[in-house]
């Protein structure tokens, strides 16, 4: 999983035969399921989106039954962790009813003949940042901030997936180890801290009124807007266990710059300013300039090498 291939920028360095012309994007996230046709120089198709519902296999296929299968030629999967890439076995710890669940031979079943490749979630919003998402450096970490806390890694322009494929898994590093249970199993995981339904639950907990009767992150982000001192809280703690993670990575890796994306990257007034003042100067973040389709980008790169 280490030795991956290189990827161009410059869609003219791909020459004919090198990568598909046209392939599928998906992304398997922890609340909703998105795919789009893709081609070589980065153009999407209109990306179909699916709430994952009770049935999380019944909405794959009826996600992958309103797109147009007959021109693809590669599917690229980016799916919530963790996984094995090898094995084509996902268990996204968000969605309790795939545990070991056989993602690759499904879709595969779909596309006889056709090459399916998978890599995290976080890992692909990492690569699709890198691929077309203008950062000019090829070496970042991707930090997807919504339903769950995940990560990935571009290194000399190579996506960096680590022996078992799930490197860059950093919303399971322990940011607090007296603080909440985490359902991987773990105590204070920065998961706990800086998802947005650990930031709600954690707003809730300090006496935050939501205007809502079912709060979310995003109600949460209007609060904070509105001056609510709990709503602000939960952005700055999170903002702070980011910091640290961000800070322990990048020195361990000897990294410089940090893309945050995910459903709170929509909150980046919010979650920048406290992240960028607990960060050293030596270090830079930015949102994604993808925004939703960054992890649907990266998919598609996964089969343009």
């Amino acid at each position: 999983m280490n030795a991956y291939p290189a990827l161009v920028r410059d869609t003219g360095d791909l020459q004919e035969g090198h990568g598909p012309m046209t392939a599928l994007a998906i992304d398997i996230g922890g609340t909703k399921f998105a795919a789009a046709l893709a081609e070589p120089d980065g153009t999407l198709g209109e990306p179909c989106e699916l709430p994952v519902g009770d049935d999380p296999t019944a909405t794959l296929h009826a996600l992958l039954d309103r797109i147009a299968s007959e021109p693809v030629k590669a599917v690229g999967i980016g799916s919530a962790g963790p996984l094995d890439p090898l094995a084509g076995t996902v268990s996204p710890v968000n969605i309790p009813a795939w545990r070991g669940f056989p993602l690759v031979a499904e879709v595969a079943r779909r596309f006889p003949g056709r090459p399916v490749r998978l890599a995290g979630d976080a890992q692909c919003m990492a690569l699709g940042e890198w691929w077309r998402g203008g950062t000019g450096h090829d070496d970042l970490l991707g930090i997807v901030v919504s339903t769950g806390v995940g990560g990935g890694l571009v290194l000399g322009g190579r996506p960096y997936f680590g022996a078992a494929g799930n490197a860059g898994f950093l919303g399971h590093i322990v940011v607090d180890p007296s603080g909440d249970p985490c359902p991987c199993g773990q105590t204070g995981c920065l998961e706990t801290v800086a998802s947005g339904p650990s930031m709600v639950r954690r707003a809730l907990a300090k006496g935050w009124t939501p205007t809502t009767p079912h709060p979310d992150a995003r109600a949460l982000a209007e609060s904070a807007r509105a001056g609510s001192p709990q709503a602000l809280a939960a952005f700055t703690e999170a903002a702070t266990a980011l910091a640290t993670v961000i800070t322990t990575t990048a020195t361990l890796l000897d990294l410089s710059h940090t893309v945050i994306g995910g459903g709170l990257a929509a909150a980046s007034d919010l979650l920048l300013p406290p992240l960028r003042a607990a960060l050293p100067a030596r270090l830079t973040v930015s949102p994604t300039t993808l925004h939703r389709t960054a992890g649907l980008h990266g998919a598609a790169a996964l089969t343009f090498t």
